[in-house]
């Protein structure tokens, strides 16, 4: 039966025998070329592999794991295969999926991180770490760190401001604070755990730290038991403190090879940070020759936008773990807030006059804690300053803090600007709304 099954294969036409040949998978392929010598010139076909290593791999021409053009697409394929051989397959293309995202985002709108990107680890640094940390690395960060080993400092700028704002998962800031995070590479990472467990005094050597930020001590700790990724709260280096940044329900199967699709919080991570830079959820904070990831939403729901008289005002918050406090006798988490205000080209228009300039005097706040007001604020100026706008300029950014006793709360409220300058005061005053924004405990924390 099986001979005459072959036999009966054999008088199917070369462009049938492609298209059935396409819908396998390639392992499938390399197992009909065996068959015998036409089966095999049939499953050596360029276009056929072509087709693998552009499903599978994203690759338009056939270049191997390291960048290096090979001879044929068919040849690059199996030097995938081979470099990855060790882990699930499935993995190993979603792992290289989500890293082509984050270059292709970066090249199209921070092309400065590009550099700070490192090559690959390789099996004997991994192996090393693990090594010298007393761990076992869940599979999809082995896979993480094989496709980029973290980041480095930039070299091709001048500034250390500048260097320190390239963090690759972003950052916020309000008065003189500043955050920036960054993935770290495997040797700042032993460095770092080591300092750190000494500092805590874990009992067992299951955490590691894998990003931080430049400016200050929020750190983010991955669970290579369980796959779980941690961030520090107020708490960390008194009581040991941390909060999870990924649902704990999507983590499945990180040390089992033979699973098909491990994942872990790294990969969870990194996945919903390039979706929100590839949604604008998030996007680049420009001030002045200074650029960065500014992790404030840009989007509703979690950001709100009000136009009055022709102000536009936008709202939204972002969670600060490093200052916020989960004991029961405090419980107290901390947001940043950031409003951006501007005029419209046509500017405003307030009972029946045009005005194309307007200043802020007076804000006022309603803060809602599970829907009950616990908090009503009115006072002058906004961080110190009475903003002037003018039509068509840049919108003015201003930052600042708030804690809440619970989650979900919320910020609404409304600024009084007068047409023209308060000096110069060109008609009557004008309340300008700030929509409601919540301050809500995200299911990602980052």
């Amino acid at each position: 039966m099986a001979k005459e099954t072959v036999s009966g294969l054999e008088n199917i036409g070369g462009l049938a025998f492609e298209i059935i040949v396409s819908k396998l998978e390639p392992c499938e392929v390399a197992a009909v070329a065996c068959v015998n010598k036409r089966f095999k010139d049939w499953a050596s076909d360029e276009s056929l592999w072509s087709l693998f290593c552009s499903k599978d791999l994203a690759l338009s021409s056939p270049l191997d794991p390291l960048g290096n053009p090979c001879s044929s697409f068919k040849a690059a394929y199996g030097a995938w295969r081979e470099a990855y051989g060790m882990y699930p397959w499935p993995l190993v293309r979603r792992v290289k999926n989500v890293w082509d995202r984050i270059r292709i985002w970066l090249t199209g709108n921070f092309p400065e991180v590009l550099p700070t990107l490192c090559k690959g680890a390789s099996e004997v640094e991994l192996n090393e770490l693990e090594k010298s940390l007393k761990v076992k690395l869940p599979l999809p960060t082995r896979v993480i760190y094989r496709f980029c080993d973290g980041q480095k400092v930039c070299s091709n700028v001048s500034s250390e401001r500048v260097k320190n704002l390239c963090g690759l998962i972003g950052g916020y800031s309000y008065y003189n604070y500043l955050v920036n995070v960054f993935l770290l590479p495997l040797n700042v990472i032993i460095k770092e755990t080591r300092d750190v467990t000494r500092l805590l005094e874990f009992t067992r050597p299951k955490y590691i730290v894998t990003a931080v930020s430049a400016y200050n001590e929020k750190m983010f700790f991955l669970d290579c038991e369980v796959g779980q990724l941690y961030v520090g709260t107020k708490n960390l280096l008194s009581r040991g403190e941390m909060m999870p940044c990924v649902p704990n329900g999507l983590i499945t199967s990180v040390h089992d090879s033979r699973s098909g699709s491990p994942q872990d919080a790294m990969l969870l991570w990194l996945e919903e940070h390039v979706r929100r830079l590839e949604n604008g959820i998030i996007k680049l904070r420009e001030e002045g020759n200074i650029r960065s990831i500014s992790l404030f939403p840009e989007q509703s729901p979690t950001c709100s936008l009000a136009t009055t008289y022709g102000v536009q005002v936008r709202a939204s918050a972002v969670f600060i773990p490093e200052f916020s406090d989960l004991t029961e006798e405090a419980q107290e988490y901390m947001f940043g807030y950031s409003i951006r205000m501007l005029l419209k080209t046509e500017g405003c228009f307030v009972h029946g006059m045009s005005f194309d300039s307007c200043q802020l005097h007076r804000r006022h706040w309603i803060i809602k804690s599970n829907d009950n007001v616990v908090g009503d604020f009115n006072g002058e100026a906004v961080i110190g300053q009475f903003p002037l706008l003018r039509s068509g300029e840049k919108e003015f950014v201003y930052e600042c803090c708030i804690a809440s006793t619970a989650s979900p709360g919320s910020i609404e409220g409304s600024y009084t600007f007068v047409p023209g300058r308060l000096a110069d005061p060109k008609g009557s005053p004008f309340e300008v709304e700030v929509a409601r924004f919540p301050l809500v405990l995200p299911e990602y924390i980052f």
